[in-house]
C-alpha cells in the first residue's frame, strides 16, 4: 500500500538511509514515472524514489530542505499550474508539456509505436484523409484539458476518472463529439446539476483564448484515443491485444536518451545538479562503468 504514504513517511524514509546513500534523491509522482526517468538516471548519483503525489513531492522537498538536505529534487507534471497561478520553483522542476505521457506523445517514440502496432497502408491512407495522427490525437484529447481547466475556474467539480472515451471519440477519425463528451461527464460525476448547454458555452467562449492545444491535451487521454484509432481503424494485427497499460509501456519503452536529451527538463534539472557539483542524468550508456 505505498500509494498511502504520507510525506513524513517518506521524508523519514530518505533520513534513515542517508547513512547509505548520500547522493541525489529525485521524487517522482508515480510509479511509470519512475520507470521511464530511471532509464536516463546517473545510477551512481541519482535515485528516484515515487511519492504518489504532486503534493507529496512538494511537501517531502520542503521537509528535506528544512532538514538541511539539499539533495532532494522533484518532477512533477505541469498540469494546469500555470493557468491556475500556483507554480513551483526548483528544486522542484515541471515536465515540458502537461504530463510525461504527453511528452512521449510529442516525441518521435509516437512514430515508432505506430510502427510497430500500426497497418502501414491504413496508417498512410488516415493521414491522408484526416492529418497526422498526433495532430488528431492531441486536438481530441485538448478537449478534454479545456474542460478540466473550465471545471476548475468555475467550480463544477466535475468527474473525469475513468472516462468511455468510445462513447464519444469517432473511430472513423478519432474526432471529438464534444457534445456527447460534455454528457459523458455529467453523468460520471455524481450529483451533477450542471447543464450541458452551459459547459457547451463555457467551452466555446474559452476554446478562443486557450487555443494552444498540446498545453492543454492531458497524456492519459491522448493515450486513450491512440488506443481506440490503432484497436479499430489503423492498427495491424498486433494491436488488438493492446490495452491502455501496455500502450504506454511500449511509448515509454520507445523513449530514447536522444529525445530526452531535447528536452526543457533535462536542461533545468541539469543546470540545478551543475551548480551543486553533481550530476543526475546518464544518456550516454557507454559512460556506465563495466560490471
Amino acid at each position: 500500500m505505498r500509494e498511502y504514504l504520507t510525506a513524513d513517511d517518506i521524508s523519514n524514509q530518505i533520513s534513515m538511509n542517508r547513512s547509505v546513500f548520500k547522493g541525489n534523491i529525485m521524487l517522482i509522482e508515480g510509479t511509470t514515472d519512475q520507470r521511464l526517468f530511471n532509464k536516463f538516471i546517473d545510477k551512481r548519483s541519482t535515485r528516484t524514489i515515487p511519492a504518489y503525489s504532486k503534493d507529496n513531492v512538494r511537501s517531502v522537498v520542503n521537509k528535506m530542505s528544512n532538514r538541511g538536505d539539499g539533495k532532494v529534487m522533484g518532477i512533477v507534471d505541469r498540469d494546469l499550474d500555470e493557468l491556475q497561478g500556483r507554480m513551483l520553483s526548483p528544486p522542484i522542476f515541471y515536465t515540458d508539456y502537461r504530463d510525461m505521457e504527453m511528452m512521449l506523445i510529442n516525441s518521435p517514440a509516437l512514430e515508432q509505436v505506430i510502427a510497430e502496432y500500426g497497418d502501414t497502408d491504413r496508417v498512410e491512407r488516415f493521414e491522408k484523409q484526416y492529418g497526422s495522427i498526433r495532430d488528431t490525437v492531441i486536438s481530441s484529447a485538448y478537449h478534454v484539458g479545456l474542460l478540466m481547466y473550465i471545471s476548475f475556474i468555475r467550480g463544477y467539480n466535475l468527474n473525469f476518472r475513468d472516462l468511455n472515451f468510445r462513447n464519444f471519440i469517432n473511430k472513423k477519425d478519432l474526432g471529438m463529439d464534444v457534445r456527447k463528451m460534455i454528457r459523458e461527464v455529467i453523468i460520471n460525476t455524481a450529483g451533477c446539476e450542471i447543464s450541458s448547454k452551459s459547459i457547451e458555452r463555457d467551452l466555446a467562449m474559452l476554446e478562443s483564448k486557450h487555443s494552444e492545444k498540446i498545453s492543454l491535451a492531458r497524456g492519459h487521454d491522448a493515450v486513450d484515443i491512440l488506443l481506440i484509432g490503432l484497436r479499430d481503424n489503423f492498427g495491424a494485427y498486433n494491436a488488438s491485444n493492446l490495452n491502455e497499460g501496455s500502450l504506454g509501456g511500449s511509448l515509454r519503452l520507445a523513449y530514447s536518451a536522444e529525445y530526452f536529451a531535447r528536452t526543457r527538463i533535462l536542461a533545468e534539472t541539469s543546470e540545478w545538479a551543475r551548480n551543486r557539483g553533481t550530476s543526475l542524468w546518464s544518456l550516454n550508456r557507454s559512460s556506465y562503468p563495466r560490471s
